[in-house]
């Protein structure tokens, strides 16, 4: 198997893709990892936006915009599906797999032009069961590799390409419009691109140019749209709030001890031992600041959870095809490759599947159907989501830790309108408070009282005669 990798032959690539489906195929027959938080707030953020609200205007919630509408789309066509966020998901990831090894061979980063990088990246994402998952991070993760692979033209070709520098920063500015703590690979951009690339003046102001020029065409539509005020406001505090953590960092160490331990060997061979030409030098150390910008990117992330680890794969998988490709202690090289290709998936399934219990706010809660029917909408003002399996949102607030920090920033008169006529436009009909959100949005809003009326404890109902 180490052999059939080792080969430059893209037949290898079908090989990568049999690898998938079987790991599927065992995940899917073996294991049954209920939804995520994260991955069931998608799948109602794109329910709710289809019915032609307005992300950031009409619901509070911190996902980037063109991964907002990726997720309308997809439930436009296929509804509440988790098989279509998954399918989607690995189409993605193969595409990351198939480019990033291209890159590394046209590129001449190795010595050898290989396929081991391609299965190697194929393992790391089989580190934890959602990194396949359809994800804001995985969207604007390929977009970033895409701008990554676009630098690494930089690194061989001794001319200017006007063509290739506009580029790394267009993609890199549709990776911040699917992600936005993807802008924080802005100054990974800049400084790469001056002190490897030896970008002049002009190709650096073209590449900036580049990155802002998605997000002026998001801001052009927020305009058109008559949302572009609102959306200002709004913007700003999913950088602000406080950050929550569904699954431990140190929860990641177990699974990612044999990756890391062969990417620190590899990253050893390349830099100390092994000869290496100017091109590789500057490749592998765009590879190194890479994987810097990426640890630097979770003081941005919010959301503590192993599907935003997609960024460190590229990195990962290029030092450790390192230590394969040159590691001398060959009677090594063979037991290492089974265990981090074949051994690594099959523990890590079970790994995860263990924390189901201990990780309770990453999954969501079993809820009786019965009891929840789709045909009322709800909106959940409480850490709890759950109610969102069998009901749609119906109201402004999906994303709870950041409307806790919108509703509780000091408010001008007009932002005060601008919540009431959120409120009054939508009209939820039931809205779960156990925490009293919604009870102290009442009071700061007395006109709002008359239209609800507490029904249970931590539940308020919309009053018959105030609906439309």
């Amino acid at each position: 198997m180490f052999n059939f990798f080792r080969v430059n032959d893209p037949i290898r690539l079908v090989g990568i893709l049999l690898y998938v489906i079987l790991f599927s195929v065992i995940s899917w027959v073996f294991f049954s990892f209920p939804s995520t938080t994260p991955s069931l707030m998608w799948m109602v953020l794109g329910e709710r936006l289809s019915e032609g609200y307005l992300l950031y205007v009409d619901v509070i919630d911190d996902t980037g915009p063109l991964s907002a509408g990726v997720f309308t789309g997809l439930h436009i066509l296929f509804g509440r599906s988790p098989i279509a966020y998954i399918l989607l998901g690995k189409i993605f990831v193969f595409f990351q797999i198939y480019y990033w090894n291209s890159t590394l061979i046209k590129y001449r980063v190795f010595d050898e032009n290989t396929y081991l990088p391609a299965i190697v990246m194929a393992a790391l994402f089989h580190f934890s069961f959602d990194l396949m998952y359809l994800s804001p991070t995985l969207l604007g993760s390929t977009f970033l590799l895409l701008a990554f692979g676009q630098l690494f033209s930089h690194t061989v070709l001794q001319k200017e390409s006007s063509e290739s520098t506009l580029l790394i920063g267009i993609y890199g500015g549709l990776a911040t419009g699917f992600h936005w703590n993807f802008v924080f690979f802005l100054p990974f951009l800049v400084f790469t691109a001056l002190a490897i690339s030896s970008f002049t003046v002009r190709q650096l102001f073209l590449a900036i140019m580049g990155f802002f020029l998605p997000l002026l065409l998001i801001l052009v539509f927020y305009f058109w749209k008559d949302g572009l005020e609102q959306a200002l406001q709004v913007w700003p505090i999913g950088f602000t709030y406080l950050n929550y953590v569904y699954q431990p960092s140190l929860s990641w160490l177990a699974p990612g001890a044999l990756p890391l331990v062969l990417a620190l060997i590899g990253f050893a061979i390349s830099s100390f031992f092994r000869g290496a030409t100017i091109n590789q030098q500057k490749q592998r150390q765009l590879i190194v600041i890479w994987l810097l910008f990426s640890a630097g990117l979770f003081f941005l992330v919010k959301n503590n959870a192993s599907y935003q680890l997609v960024v460190f794969l590229p990195g990962l998988s290029y030092f450790i095809s390192q230590f394969f490709l040159h590691f001398s202690w060959t009677l090594l090289i063979r037991p290492a490759f089974f265990g981090l290709v074949l051994v690594l998936p099959l523990w890590t399934l079970n790994y995860w599947d263990d924390r189901i219990a201990v990780d309770s706010s990453y999954f969501v809660a079993a809820t009786d159907e019965n009891t929840l029917s789709r045909q009322t909408g709800v909106m959940v003002l409480e850490n709890d989501p759950s109610p969102y399996r069998y009901k749609s949102l119906d109201g402004p607030f999906l994303n709870y830790h950041m409307s806790i920090s919108y509703l509780k920033q000091e408010k001008t008169l007009q932002q005060k309108a601008q919540v009431f006529q959120m409120i009054r436009r939508q009209q939820p009909k039931q809205v779960l408070d156990k925490d009293g959100l919604f009870k102290d949005l009442l009071e700061e809003l007395p006109a709002l009282k008359e239209f609800y009326s507490l029904s249970n404890p931590g539940v308020y109902t919309l009053n018959q005669e105030s609906r439309r």
